[in-house]
Order: structure tokens, then C-alpha cells, then sequence
């Protein structure tokens, strides 16, 4: 009986710090939590990742990141090719095994200013989340809820954009505890259960910041298994 009144206000605790927490304040708890000294606007460091995938040889990718200066670069190694894009305020450069490729070259491998933007876009949303979440053209949803995932509870917060940024629908899981970001998941159309959901488990600190180690990658649908990134200082 004293166990089953424990687990009923523990449950009512939960219930009320869901209610209390508008998605704002939610996300300024996550936020204090991962980036408690506001590092990230001016983050200028190093991050290393190893992406494995069941079918594919893994690719490590070194990346460097100075907002202050408006640079990017990541130089991405996978089986023999090594590929380096550095965008740097508007300029882009393009460096393939060591050397400016041809017309050619690019064309068969898919080397792009286009590309290095997107790659620029991708590393600097998922590891500046959820900071990014401040962004201009992101939408907070006010409500946030209390949801069981994989067995586990969490404080959820819903974000959409505004239509010139994205279309996805994205939801942030946090530990209840203390505001940790341990899962996150994107719908394109909710209703097909489509995209995708990932884990994020451990944490390595960079700069004053606790970035996600480890992030494993599922489908929504079939909670079919895509692959895990992997981060390290060096």
C-alpha cells in the first residue's frame, strides 16, 4: 500500500510540473541545462563524429565550427574518398582526395556548394539543438505534454515552422529531472507516422556544453534501425 501511494505522487508530481511548464519555459530549462553559460552563439571548436550504418563503411567526419568568424568546414573520410567543404561567410571551396576536382569528378560524386551548406545546416542544427530552437522561424508550441517512450517518461515539446523554414514537425523529449534533450523526432505527415525518431545517450562536453554523445536513428513506422553517429572531442 505505502509503495502504491509513492508511485500515485510521483505520477500526480509529473503530471503537475507538465502542467505548470508552458513550451517556452520548458525549453529555457533545456537550454540552461545544455548551454548554461550561452557558449553556443559564439561556439568556435572541434567536433569529431563517426557515423556507422549497417550496410556502409563508417565515415569520419572532422568538423570545425566558428560563428564569430562565419566558418564552417568538415572534411568527411569514408572507404577511400575523403571529401573537404569549407564555407566561409559566402565563399565555398571544395577539396576531394587532396586536390580542386574537376567538373567531372563532381558531377559523379555529387560535390556541391549546395552540398556544403546542407552539410553546414545539418551539424549545426542537430548539435546546437536545443539552443537552435531560438531561432527566427521556429514555432513553440505553448502546450507541452508528458509522454511514455520506450518505458520511460519525459517532458515532450512540439515545434513547428514557419513555412519558409521547414514543413517538418519535430518533438523534443526531456528528462523530467533535470531538462536533459534525450530524444527527438520529425514527422513530415504525422497521420502516415513517417520519419524518424533518435536516442540520444551520453554526453560529451565541448566548450561548456553538453552535447549528445551518442545518437541512434529509427524509423517512425517500424522502428527500423538506420545508424548511429558517434561524438568525441578528437
Amino acid at each position: 500500500m505505502k509503495k502504491l501511494i509513492t508511485i500515485l505522487l510521483l505520477a500526480f508530481a509529473f503530471q503537475g510540473i507538465s502542467q505548470e511548464l508552458t513550451g517556452e519555459q520548458l525549453l529555457e530549462k533545456a537550454i540552461e541545462y545544455h548551454d548554461p553559460n550561452g557558449n553556443w552563439n559564439t561556439f568556435n571548436g572541434e567536433l569529431f563524429v563517426t557515423m556507422k550504418t549497417p550496410k556502409s563503411d563508417a565515415r569520419k567526419s572532422q568538423i570545425k565550427i566558428n560563428f564569430p568568424q562565419e566558418y564552417f568546414y568538415v572534411k568527411a573520410s569514408r572507404g577511400e574518398n575523403t571529401t573537404e567543404y569549407t564555407v566561409e561567410k559566402e565563399a565555398c571551396t571544395i577539396v576531394f582526395n587532396g586536390e580542386v576536382p574537376s567538373a567531372a569528378l563532381k558531377k559523379e560524386h555529387k560535390l556541391s556548394c549546395e552540398r556544403a551548406n546542407l552539410f553546414k545546416n545539418y551539424y549545426t542544427y542537430l548539435y546546437g539543438l536545443p539552443m537552435k530552437l531560438k531561432d527566427n522561424g521556429t514555432i513553440i508550441h505553448p502546450k507541452t505534454e508528458r509522454k511514455t517512450f520506450k518505458g520511460k517518461e519525459y517532458l515532450v515539446l512540439k515545434v513547428s515552422y514557419e513555412k519558409e523554414v521547414g514543413k517538418d514537425t519535430w518533438y523534443f523529449y526531456f528528462n523530467p529531472n533535470n531538462y536533459a534533450m534525450e530524444i527527438y523526432q520529425f514527422f513530415k505527415d504525422e497521420s502516415k507516422n513517417d520519419g524518424e525518431y533518435i536516442l540520444l545517450t551520453e554526453e560529451e562536453t565541448i566548450n561548456g556544453i553538453k552535447f549528445p554523445k551518442n545518437r541512434a536513428w529509427y524509423y517512425n513506422k517500424d522502428d527500423g534501425y538506420l545508424g548511429t553517429d558517434f561524438l568525441s572531442k578528437k
